[in-house]
């Protein structure tokens, strides 16, 4: 799924889905993509919640320290145990050996192994053989799990194109669970749109202001809302996500849950509207719930605030059957996301499809397991960057607290069919 990052940066972020990234309860932006999930051809267009990180980071990521882990040097000349080093785009690939990964072994690997069955539905190049003999493992005991990624893989680790080891850094994304109606009502007003006719990628269409203001844009718009929230700021959280599920209500009355997920997006560049706050020292911490507030308090300024995103996002409804709710939306890799097990990785330097092994230690997590890089978001840029899926929920569920308070150092490990 594509989402943006709300950042602190005005730039808009890199196309793609920066990954969504929720804006926490702890006053620290997370690396939310924003607009969009399914990140198909469209992907390219979008930037980083779930959650697109909005604020500015209270945390350093660099003030607490990673796990142990041996430096990742050259094999000397004339080490035949060792292949050499990988060059993949934006980073290079340092073979390692697997006591070199810090916990290796002590992950719950059967865990992981449903999202890698589900990335071999579309698998990363040169993956195609170990794929097949996967599914026959997942039945596995975890020693002949573990046995079987040691002779079938080997490790790289994911450093700067120069080598050097950077801090890296980790974030989070979810999927947002929202109540909606089919119809609009007193109560729900805001809706969320569909594609348009005429919409044509790469070509700006009209902006989010020319869009609530525009008699012309209004009515290439008509019929084509998909559903109808309560808050506009929800709808714009939905949009930086990329994905979300709706809790709708019918015309008949009738209740259910579907899924919405990105289509297409109006062709403008993303920007931060807690940014844009922050460099008016309305807030002082770039959060929902700090934004929330500043809202309630300034009711005539909103739309200001939601015009200085000129982009917007538009939606296709999915069904969600009983099996479907069990996985997130579909990643850039166009495969189902699994809730801890499934990773934003910028493809210039991690390919879709790659088993990475992930350590990282801070304040809201500490994770040495094995996850798989089926995402991208366009604040997700750079050899070691990753946004954590965390599942999905509303305002008070860990899948949000979580993915709005995780922003801390990494170290990753790709891992390479022998």
């Amino acid at each position: 799924m594509v989402h943006h990052t709300m950042n602190t940066s005005n730039s808009s972020a890199p196309s793609a889905s920066s990954n969504n990234k929720v804006m926490d309860r702890y006053a620290r932006s997370s690396g939310w993509g924003g607009e969009a999930s399914g990140r198909s051809a469209w992907r390219l267009g979008l930037a980083a919640l779930i959650v697109g990180s909005l604020a500015a980071c209270a945390v350093d990521p660099r003030s607490y320290p990673l796990p142990p882990a041996a430096p990742s040097s050259p094999p000397p000349p004339g080490d035949a145990s060792l292949p050499a080093p990988l060059q993949r785009g934006k980073s290079l690939w340092v073979p390692v050996r697997w006591s070199e990964l810090p916990g290796w072994g002590q992950d719950s690997l059967h865990e992981v192994w449903n999202a890698w069955v589900r990335g071999c539905e579309r698998p990363a190049p040169g993956h195609a053989a170990p794929c097949a003999e996967l599914r026959q493992l997942s039945i596995g005991t975890a020693a002949e799990q573990k046995a079987w990624v040691e002779r079938r893989f080997q490790p790289y680790r994911v450093t700067e194109p120069d080598g050097s080891v950077p801090a890296g850094l980790l974030t989070g994304y979810y999927e947002p669970i929202m109540a909606a109606s089919r119809t609009p009502t007193a109560t729900y007003r805001v809706p969320l749109y569909a594609p348009p006719a005429g919409l044509r990628p790469g070509q700006p269409w009209y902006s989010r202001q020319e869009i609530d203001t525009l008699p012309a844009a209004q009515a290439a718009l008509q019929g084509r809302a998909v559903a109808w929230l309560a808050d506009p700021i929800d709808a714009l959280i939905l949009q930086i996500q990329g994905s979300g599920r709706l809790n709708v209500v019918e015309a008949d009355g009738r209740a259910r849950q579907v899924r919405v997920a990105f289509a297409a997006h109006n062709g403008h560049p993303y920007q931060s509207v807690g940014r844009w706050l922050l460099d008016q020292r309305a807030i002082t911490e770039a959060s929902w719930t700090s934004i929330k507030a500043w809202a309630a308090q300034n009711p005539q300024r909103l739309n200001e605030m939601l015009w200085s995103n000129p982009r917007t996002v538009f939606f296709r409804e999915e069904v969600l059957s009983e099996f479907d709710a069990r996985f997130g939306p579909r990643g850039a890799q166009g495969v189902p996301l699994t809730p801890g097990r499934s990773i934003a990785v910028d493809p210039q330097s991690i390919p879709y499809g790659t088993p990475v092994w992930l350590a990282t230690q801070g304040a809201t997590l500490n994770l040495q397991k094995l996850v798989m890089a089926q995402d991208t978001g366009g604040a997700i840029v750079g050899a070691v960057r990753a946004d954590l899926f965390t599942g999905w929920g509303g305002w008070t569920d860990e899948a949000y607290l979580t993915a709005a308070a995780l922003k801390q150092p990494l170290q990753m490990w790709a891992l390479l069919p022998r």
